[in-house]
């Protein structure tokens, strides 16, 4: 979850030889060696392409910048108009930077090192477009999805295949596994969670398996609680990412004969450290540890998290035997 990030000093360094964050994204030289960065430091088993969710808007042509202390700032998506804006033609050239960063990052890695990809899932994506910011109520999003469903469909319909574009071409450059990223899926009731989560990325994965049969993908929708199973079962991942409110014990009962399940470290425990981070490392390890399982975070790693702490984490990870 985010090996790369201001929590690096060198990392800090070469975000600021770049220039802005979206420049840094799209230099390829720069992006290896920000991906390279933590591999460097910790003894890791995966390499995590350097990008960020939102290179798909951008690269439909939604002006997007990242603001300091503000985050991203985009163009909304409001009306039929504003839709109309967005152009996938060159879609794929446009984001050229990313496939590039794969093809090295894939030259460089020690052949047991799998190479990750990932995008934004399609709800989490559009929540951005049509807020133009993050959002803690997604009130703009949510009144276009109710109040003018066709449009709201459109512009679902769009991202869904431009990020099925996206992943094949990742997969295509030599990502070993890609990733979707649901950051928001929480957000939404049942009814419209299985549309609008479940189902694109359903469709996402079923272009994939088409692509390539029996690829690896790992879904993370942050916030199912108790529609994991359902997710699963339906969208057919092969792994799925659990955020810090899923209990453990469920998790392996309910979730481990499903697929693997991936996390889920609270992230501000690795800010804490000490006891309080070993004791939650070791539970996590002997619940889960027992069936198919990746060792993360249930969230991103922070800014303020002190590199020491990630490294204490590695290695307690490394000398566990379940």
């Amino acid at each position: 979850m985010r090996q790369a990030g201001r929590y690096l000093p060198e990392y800090r360094a070469t975000r600021s030889e770049a220039g802005s964050f979206l420049d840094l994204c799209y230099n390829a030289d720069l992006a290896v060696e920000v991906a390279l960065q933590p591999l460097r430091r910790y003894e890791l088993d995966a390499a995590i392409l350097f990008s960020d969710i939102l290179v798909v808007p951008h690269a439909l042509k939604q002006h997007l910048a990242f603001r300091e202390g503000e985050g991203p700032v985009l163009t909304p998506i409001r009306s039929a108009m504003d839709l109309e804006g967005l152009d996938i033609e060159g879609f794929l050239e446009r984001l050229g930077a990313v496939f590039d960063v794969l093809k090295k990052l894939g030259t460089m890695l020690r052949s047991a090192t799998t190479l990750i990809g990932f995008a934004g899932a399609p709800w989490t994506v559009v929540t951005y477009m049509i807020e133009g910011h993050g959002s803690k109520d997604f009130a703009e999003t949510k009144k276009l999805m109710w109040g003018n469903p066709a449009l709201f469909a459109a512009i679902m319909d769009l991202v869904t295949k431009a990020t099925r574009d996206y992943l094949l071409a990742q997969i295509d450059a030599g990502a070993d596994t890609v990733q979707i990223f649901d950051t928001w899926a929480g957000a939404l009731p049942e009814t419209e969670f299985r549309r609008w989560v479940i189902e694109p990325t359903r469709q996402l994965v079923e272009a994939i398996h088409h692509h390539r049969p029996g690829f690896p993908v790992i879904g993370f929708p942050r916030g199912a609680g108790a529609l994991y199973p359902t997710y699963i079962r339906e969208t057919k991942v092969a792994g799925v990412g659990l955020d810090t409110g899923v209990p453990l014990d469920w998790a392996a009962e309910v979730l481990q004969p499903l697929c693997a399940v991936q996390g889920n470290l609270d992230p501000l425990l690795l800010v804490a450290g000490g006891e309080a981070q070993d004791l939650a490392v070791d539970r996590i390890l002997s619940i889960l540890g027992k069936g198919p399982f990746i060792f993360n975070l249930g969230h991103g790693i922070v800014p303020q998290t002190p590199p020491d702490h990630v490294e204490r984490l590695v290695e307690r990870v490394r000398q566990w035997r379940g």
